[in-house]
């Protein structure tokens, strides 16, 4: 896709710090940065969507766009002042965009899912890839995938080894068992949801390993509870990608509990590739 990047601005010391990130995150894929504040309504009300010009705050944007061209000096700047609710709008964005950009709610704990969250708005309507940036990222750490069931892998496969080749960084691909039950009787006749996650795993990296030549691949499944194995691997990673298979209908943010422990408690920025 080569929609923008599009990143929130509301003039904070945290969102700031989150544009930086968002340009050079566009640098990284060769498209634009789209700056966004939102303003709430004014009195007598407007249209949502449409900018209220007499109630525009340059101020916010101007210091966002020179944090950003300190961190991507390269960056092609696009500004946006729209009025209305920010979740609503965000989301509506992030259907032309190559990546939509929010921050979380603190570093680690349950605030980054709060359901009147931005980043909690936005894991259960955005469109595309969603980038949350939260931790600690160890810069010469790998690209994290998370590997967690057959249908929350292609999208988000294809999207970690993009983001490793731009990045120079290894992937490391994290295979998070599910627990299988038992066969009847002991038998062995049909593969099990393990066996089938097994043959997905390496059919689709197998083909992305050509695609991505320069990408060097490690595959890892460790023992224990995957909330603990991902919270871990991801204090040595600048990464964290994670699939997920739906949204909640009603807001409620992410169904995945693989999604819920990356949003919650990664200590690395996590992106969300909905499958």
């Amino acid at each position: 896709m080569s929609g923008p990047v599009v990143v929130g601005v509301d003039g904070s010391r945290s969102s700031l710090a989150v544009v930086e990130v968002a340009a050079q995150q566009a640098e990284r894929l060769g498209v634009g940065l789209e700056l966004m504040e939102v303003i709430g309504w004014p009195s007598g009300g407007v249209r949502s969507g449409v900018a209220s010009w007499d109630a525009v705050r340059t101020g916010a944007l101007a210091e966002a766009e020179r944090r950003a061209l300190s961190a991507a000096p390269g960056v092609r700047i696009l500004r946006e002042v729209l009025v209305g609710e920010p979740g609503n709008l965000l989301a509506a964005e992030s259907h032309r965009a190559s990546l939509t950009v929010v921050g979380s709610n603190g570093t680690r704990g349950h605030s980054t899912l709060r359901d009147n969250s931005l980043a909690g708005c936005l894991t259960a309507r955005a469109s595309g890839p969603l980038l949350v940036v939260r931790g600690r990222p160890d810069p010469a750490g790998p690209v994290l995938l998370a590997v967690h069931g057959t249908s929350t892998l292609r999208e988000a496969a294809e999207f970690a080894f993009a983001e490793a080749s731009l990045r120079a960084a290894d992937l490391v691909a994290l295979h998070l068992r599910h627990a299988v039950a038992t066969r009847p009787y002991g038998g062995s006749g049909t593969a099990g949801p393990e066996e089938d996650e097994d043959f997905a795993l390496a059919e689709t990296l197998s083909e992305l390993r050509k695609r991505y030549p320069d990408v060097t691949l490690r595959c890892r499944r460790p023992q224990g509870r995957s909330r603990r194995v991902l919270v871990e691997a991801s204090g040595d990673s600048q990464l964290l990608v994670v699939g997920v298979r739906g949204r909640s209908r009603f807001g409620g943010g992410l169904l995945d509990p693989v999604g819920r422990t990356a949003l919650r408690e990664a200590d690395c920025p996590v992106v969300v590739v909905a499958c």
